[in-house]
Parts: C-alpha cells; sequence; structure tokens
C-alpha cells in the first residue's frame, strides 16, 4: 500500500470514529463493486437467450428495449427482477458498510434499487430510495398511489418463461383502471410515490435538520453523473456550507469535486471493499 493510500485511509477513519451524524449516498457504483454487474459474465449467463433473440448487450441499456408484447416484456423484466432483487443474496460489501457505521447516527439515500441496504441490516426506516424499488409493481399511468409486492408474480413468471415470452395470464393488470402493470422504478412522469415513499423523504429532511452544522461525514459511495442532483451535488453543497463536515468520496473515474471543498474531501478511486475493510481495522 502506498503512503499516500494509507494516509487517506487513517483519516477516513478518524473521521468516521469522531462523526456525530453520518449520511450515506448509494449510487450505481456501489453495486456494481458488490459484485452487482450489469454486464459482462453475470449478464451473459442468465440472459443467454434474449441476448440471441434481441441482441442485447448489458441490463442497462435491454431494460429501454421497447418489447412488442407484454408477454416479452414480462419475461425479461421477470428475469432481471429476480436476479438482481431475489436471487441476489446480501453482498459483503453492503455487510461491511452497514458494521463502519452502525454504531452512529446514520441515514441512506440511494439510487440504488435492489433493497441490498435493507438485506445487510440497515432500518427501513433510514433509508430512503428516492428511484423505487425492485419489488414492487405499479400501474404504468400511475392511476393510484399503491404499490404492489411482486415477489410471487414474478417467481411465476420466470418458471414459467418460454422462448422469451410469459403466459399471457401472468402478465399484471392494474387492478383499479384496469391497465397495464410497470415495475416501480422512476422512468418517465407515472413513477409513484407511495405513502411509504414519502415517510422516508421525511425522515430524511428530519435528518438533514438534525445533523446540519453538526460533526456529520457525507459519505458517498459510486455516485456519478447520471442524476447528480440527488446526491452528489446536495452532499458537495452541504459540506461546502458547514465547517464541521466532510465528504469522503468513493468513485473509480469521476473522484474530483469542487475545490472549495477540497480540503474538507478525501476521496478514493481505490477498490470499495477492500477499503473498508482497511478503515474498519
Amino acid at each position: 500500500m502506498n503512503t499516500d493510500y494509507q494516509q487517506r485511509i487513517d483519516q477516513a477513519k478518524v473521521i468516521i470514529q469522531e462523526a456525530d451524524y453520518i449520511l450515506l449516498g448509494g449510487g450505481a457504483g456501489l453495486s456494481a463493486a458488490a459484485g452487482i454487474t450489469f454486464s459482462g459474465k453475470r449478464f451473459t449467463d442468465h440472459f443467454g437467450d434474449f441476448i440471441d433473440k434481441y441482441g442485447f448487450t448489458d441490463l442497462y441499456s435491454s431494460g429501454f428495449y421497447p418489447f412488442e408484447t407484454q408477454e416479452d416484456k414480462w419475461a425479461y423484466w421477470a428475469r432481471h427482477i429476480q436476479l438482481n432483487r431475489y436471487d441476489t443474496g446480501t453482498t459483503r460489501l453492503y455487510l461491511d458498510l452497514y458494521e463502519l457505521v452502525k454504531n452512529k447516527k446514520h441515514f441512506v439515500i440511494s439510487t440504488n434499487v435492489e433493497s441490498q441496504f435493507e438485506k445487510a441490516g440497515f432500518a427501513s426506516s433510514s433509508i430512503f430510495e428516492i428511484q423505487g424499488n425492485y419489488g414492487y409493481l405499479q400501474c404504468e399511468r400511475g392511476c393510484h398511489d399503491t404499490l404492489y409486492d411482486n415477489e410471487e408474480l414474478v417467481k411465476k413468471m420466470v418458471e414459467q418463461t418460454v422462448d422469451c415470452k410469459i403466459p399471457t395470464n401472468l402478465v399484471p393488470k392494474c387492478p383499479v383502471c384496469g391497465g397495464t402493470m410497470d415495475v416501480n422504478l422512476r422512468i418517465n412522469e407515472y413513477f409513484v410515490q407511495d405513502e411509504q415513499w414519502h415517510m422516508s423523504e421525511r425522515m430524511y429532511r428530519s435528518f438533514l435538520q438534525d445533523s446540519e452544522n453538526q460533526n456529520v461525514v457525507y459519505m458517498e459511495l459510486g455516485v456519478g453523473f447520471n442524476t447528480p442532483g440527488i446526491i452528489r451535488y446536495p452532499f458537495e453543497r452541504m459540506t461546502y456550507h458547514n465547517e464541521h463536515a466532510t465528504l469522503i468520496r468513493f468513485n473509480l473515474d469521476e473522484p474530483a469535486g469542487l475545490a472549495e471543498n477540497q480540503h474538507k474531501t478525501i476521496a478514493f478511486t481505490e477498490d470499495m471493499n477492500q477499503a473498508f475493510q482497511l478503515i474498519r481495522t
């Protein structure tokens, strides 16, 4: 380990130990580092038939494919959800992250949708999944604000998929308007924010208020510039305005932030798995 890396590890360790509050911001890079990758062997091992039929190259771009029928659409999405939400257990990286902060006042805001924070032990009352969750269905047109657990239905879809199609009788229909359903993901203006979503938002705002001008660590985990207004920019802004704050950023490709926050930022481009274990020891 080079001297600079060791110094940043030691500095982060002290800052976290002395913090009164820790706000975690989880992005796609965190789950990728945990092994929940959307391309490569993990993709080809589970989606060979869809690759052959549609020419898919990864799980991200295939999610935007304009399927011709609902039977086609749900065959793909059921397997996507099954793999990422239900078949993937708790990952070591998320467990290490929980162990690192569990004895501190903490909160999580995440754009990830596969429930890894909750699986690792974080209380649901301390998590704001702002972009949705793979585990729920909603009316495609958002005609009402109720979400529906999909685990049992997804399992049936996967089991009964033939030639990348599900049986018509498994296609979900909105119980209110009778229209088609969608996964509860923020992909358009019809994204449903139910009462639990609003409660989580209130808890997040309450945490921000309680930690304002306190000794707080903003820990940004694998957040890029896809939706920087949710985590990256607010974390930078709050760090700038709080003289007692420190921003710890883990980002392989985009570690640089505001020049004004440079003296209050500890940035890592190294592997998160190794870094968390070193910080914990």
